[in-house]
């Protein structure tokens, strides 16, 4: 795969990475379902023996179970491949999750994110959210700044690389960046939530920020292998369930959409997911796409995102196809 440089790091990148979120495994606020460690280890390999050199991960995921998982797949691995992870959502003991952007909070977050992943570094360590649940800043204690400020100082112990904030807008981003450079920026970001475009994307873009996007398949709709019956017969602790993406009226809307996503993928011998996720990476702000595998198999409909180039007739009928979905 080719690389692309994260922002104004030294972080070499590719196009698509590993994203772990549903690896973490079921009963937890946020789960996907009941998952099998040793087939996101597998998936993990899978995804790293295409040539994908980074995985994406955060604390929360699991109650830290992801990133635990993430350590076994990378144990013995060299080099290894990039390693990024989230702080600012804490749990406690019955796993009720809060949100936390107090220095001593994000310090005590970073020295267990090292444990369970079994590294001394991490790569890019990002700040989870800036709110949670909708509320305002205030409602959470401590601050952007105060946060910053923590990740700056691991940054000065060496224990992280770089620093990144997830689900920020602009305004958030810049005051961040004010008190330590802020390498990359992850935004949600497919076919089915494009709101970043007119806002965060050209702002990071104009300040050389690094972009991730997260959900490019939209959590799996888009992937191509998504049906009424599969998704009838989700788990009950499948956070996807109550989506309106997942429900009608729609999922009828969205599923047509899947169908010109595949047709376009036959031309160019690839799957409905990874015209997908190539959709999010033509955009010039963006420089990689999380993509969430768990499984093997899964990474064979995935990996062919990463050097797909859509056309502009590809791009008119996807375009095309949205209009009449608004409509």
């Amino acid at each position: 795969m080719t690389l692309r440089t994260l922002g104004q790091t030294d972080l070499r990148i590719t196009p698509i990475g590993i994203g772990a979120w549903a690896i973490g495994g079921g009963k937890w606020e946020f789960a996907w379902g009941p998952q099998n460690d040793d087939e996101s280890i597998a998936a993990i390999h899978a995804g790293l023996d295409r040539g994908i050199n980074w995985i994406d991960t955060a604390a929360v995921y699991g109650l830290g179970h992801s990133e635990t998982v993430v350590g076994r797949a990378i144990q013995g691995i060299a080099p290894r491949p990039h390693v990024f992870t989230k702080c600012s959502l804490v749990w406690d003991q019955s796993g009720t999750i809060s949100h936390n952007l107090q220095a001593d909070s994000i310090l005590r977050e970073a020295e267990a994110s090292l444990k369970r992943l079994g590294v001394e570094q991490i790569d890019l360590y990002q700040i989870h959210w800036p709110a949670w649940r909708g509320a305002p800043e205030a409602a959470s204690p401590g601050s952007i700044e105060e946060a910053v400020g923590a990740l700056a100082k691991l940054k000065e112990q060496g224990k992280i690389r770089h620093i990144g904030v997830s689900n920020f807008n602009a305004q958030q981003i810049e005051r961040a960046n004010r008190v330590a450079p802020v390498a990359s920026f992850q935004p949600p970001y497919s076919l089915l939530s494009p709101e970043v475009e007119s806002s965060t994307l050209p702002y990071a873009l104009a300040h050389r920020i690094g972009v991730i996007v997260y959900s490019p398949m939209a959590s799996g709709l888009l992937s191509g292998a998504m049906t009424r019956d599969r998704i009838a017969a989700l788990a009950d602790d499948d956070w996807r369930k109550q989506s309106p993406n997942f429900q009608e009226p729609l999922l009828s809307r969205n599923l047509g959409l899947v169908e010109i996503l595949r047709a376009i993928g036959q031309r160019h011998g690839a799957t409905a997911g990874e015209v997908a996720i190539a959709w999010t990476l033509r955009n010039p702000a963006v420089t990689g796409a999380i993509v969430g595998v768990r499984s093997a198999k899964q990474v064979s409909g995935i990996a062919g995102a990463a050097d797909l180039q859509l056309g502009a007739d590809d791009v008119l009928e996807i375009e095309q196809q949205l209009m009449s979905r608004a409509a």
